[in-house]
């Protein structure tokens, strides 16, 4: 009996192989597949990209390009390099415009932190009766508009229209007005306070949700009291989400422009146009025409906002580490 045939064997066009036995290199047709792929991740994030680019990158590009030009009435618009930039630096009304948002953060963000911090604890302690409504009571302020706030407000310190007026007629008393150049200061506080405690609470708030409900367990099991429990586990939980408040703060109050803007047709003697060096751009761009300071004003806050942020940043990293 004949022995059987071996099967005859069907090369692979997919796994063909060479004269020696190494299998053919699939290398062009990978790199292209590599190639589409690619290409598919940039399709994604392409609209966005450019969205960014019109938005954002235009127009900080064009501000530097302005900050180093100046309209002339002879030459017209030429050349000056860092001119701007020493006249900004030199002007008293600039530096007088970031001394009074430097005491505003100083003073307001603290304030406005721990208050955000008290309500976040007392949200997440399970104590607080109708915890839902009130922290839906303490976050609506946020939804309202800047302009409508200050509208608001502005109208409540009102002393011959307004609830202090009242106050004063009601009672026979003088309250201090609000709204006088003693007080302006403070009263803006008061709003963007009001404003912005949900805002900050939410934040606070989100971040205790995360820690381990078994460490409060353990912490019961060994008799720890709520202030112990707040100290050892609450309170280092949250350094990261203050740390993020507190630059967040820090930023809106470099850029304080709504609230001023607005009660300044109110109180035009204790808000002048340099009250801010947001609404001391604003002037120079629209009520005097001098778009090259005002670029200059703006690339000069945007930089010390930065670095005062980073600052900032650098010393919680340092803490957490």
């Amino acid at each position: 009996m004949a022995p059987p045939q071996p099967a005859a064997v069907v090369p692979d066009i997919g796994t063909a192989t060479t004269r020696r036995g190494a299998p053919r290199s699939k290398a062009p047709r990978s790199r292209a597949a590599r190639r589409r792929r690619s290409w598919v991740g940039w399709r994604f994030v392409g609209p966005f990209l450019a969205v960014f680019a019109l938005v954002f990158l235009a127009p900080i590009a064009y501000s530097v390009y302005l900050s180093f030009f100046r309209d002339r009435l002879v030459g017209g618009n030429s050349f000056v390099g860092l001119d701007n930039y020493r006249q900004v630096l030199s002007d008293p009304q600039f530096w007088s415009a970031v001394g009074r948002v430097a005491l505003f953060l100083v003073v307001q963000v603290p304030v406005m932190l721990l208050l955000a911090l008290l309500v976040a604890l007392a949200v997440d302690s399970g104590r607080l009766y109708g915890r839902n409504f009130f922290r839906l009571a303490v976050f609506l302020p946020y939804a309202v508009p800047a302009v409508v706030a200050a509208l608001m407000w502005g109208f409540m310190y009102g002393t011959r229209f307004g609830l202090v007026g009242n106050i004063n007629e009601a009672f026979g008393i003088t309250l201090p007005d609000p709204l006088s150049p003693a007080f302006v200061l403070a009263s803006i506080g008061n709003i963007v306070t009001w404003e912005f405690i949900g805002y900050n609470m939410l934040i606070l708030y989100a971040a205790l949700q995360v820690v381990p409900r078994s460490l409060y367990e353990s912490a019961e099991m060994d008799g720890a009291s709520q202030l112990r429990v707040i100290l050892s586990i609450k309170l280092p939980a949250l350094r990261g989400a203050l740390l993020i408040a507190t630059i967040f703060s820090i930023i809106g109050s470099f850029q304080l422009f709504n609230e001023p803007s607005i009660l300044q047709k109110l109180a035009p003697n204790a808000i002048t146009t340099y009250f801010t060096p947001n609404l001391y751009a604003y002037s120079l761009s629209f009520s005097g025409q001098q778009y090259n300071n005002s670029a200059t004003v703006a690339i000069v806050m945007g930089l010390i906002t930065m670095a005062v942020a980073y600052l900032v940043q650098l010393r919680g990293m340092r803490k957490d580490g």
